[in-house]
């Protein structure tokens, strides 16, 4: 049988943007950041699986399954490359969908993201993750947020929506249990990080409280790193008009390399 997740789409411009949001998140929190780039691309924001509207979609939890997912819709979309967006747990997504079909990913602009090294907030994220009402949505979403930033109440609204449906907030927890293990993350080698051909941004708030930016050293030559200064870790709420910037750039970049490698099983 055959299963799908949920996007929201918007714009018909010729390059094809591929949105993915953190753990916890849903499509919504992209909207800010696909108002900003207006109808000159076509994006395509995802609920990953086990969230919002893909909330019962099969073996969902890891990294791995839901870099298959998007691929796979992406495929029965007819769409053969896009520009990967992903924030977070999303980042990780994103770049093992690289790993997994390099040629359908044109550039990866990656936010803080997950599985770039073991130190991770799990205290914090298990909060996050049982957190259901909005007031408690807030203060989690304040602390992963810069001192400096206002936590948007869209998405305080939207967030709220999606934990009401039933089987949610209980599938977070357990989510972020299994990510957290021993209270650090699962890593993506760096030697496979070092096959990868295509454009890659890695883009990290000073201010991040859930993943520190020390994980954007020593990565592989070529890829760009770009510190945001008293930015936290919710960079598409916090600075959605540098991330669309960013998007825009990486959009226009080409393939920098051959790579040393090809691993598909990321």
């Amino acid at each position: 049988m055959n299963y799908s997740i949920h996007a929201a789409v918007r714009g018909n411009g010729t390059n094809v943007v591929v949105l993915l949001h953190g753990f916890g998140g849903c499509c919504d929190i992209w909207e800010d950041v696909v108002d900003t780039l207006g109808d000159a691309f076509r994006t395509i924001a995802y609920d990953l699986p086990g969230h919002g509207r893909s909330l019962d979609y099969p073996k969902a939890g890891s990294a791995k399954v839901a870099a298959k997912a998007v691929l796979s819709d992406l495929a029965a979309r007819g769409i053969a490359c896009a520009h990967f967006v992903g924030h977070s747990m999303g980042g990780a997504v994103a770049t093992l969908a690289a790993l997994l079909d390099p040629a359908r990913v044109a550039s990866l602009t990656l936010l803080a993201p997950g599985g770039y090294g073991p130190e991770i907030n799990a205290p914090l994220l298990r909060r996050y993750a049982a957190a259901a009402c909005a007031d408690e949505i807030r203060a989690c979403l304040a602390e992963m947020s810069s001192p400096d930033s206002t936590v948007p109440d869209a998405a305080i609204r939207n967030l709220t929506e999606m934990r009401a449906r039933p089987g949610q907030t209980e599938k977070l927890v357990a989510f972020a249990e299994a990510m957290t293990a021993d209270g650090r993350q699962g890593v993506i080698p760096r030697q496979d990080l070092a096959s990868l051909a295509m454009p890659v941004m890695v883009v990290w708030g000073t201010d991040d409280a859930v993943l520190p930016y020390s994980h954007a050293d020593d990565l592989p030559p070529g890829f760009l790193v770009h510190h945001v200064l008293e930015i936290g870790h919710m960079l598409p709420e916090e600075t959605p008009g540098l991330v669309a910037d960013i998007v825009r750039r990486m959009s226009r970049r080409r393939q920098r390399r051959q790579p040393t490698f090809t691993d598909n099983k990321a």
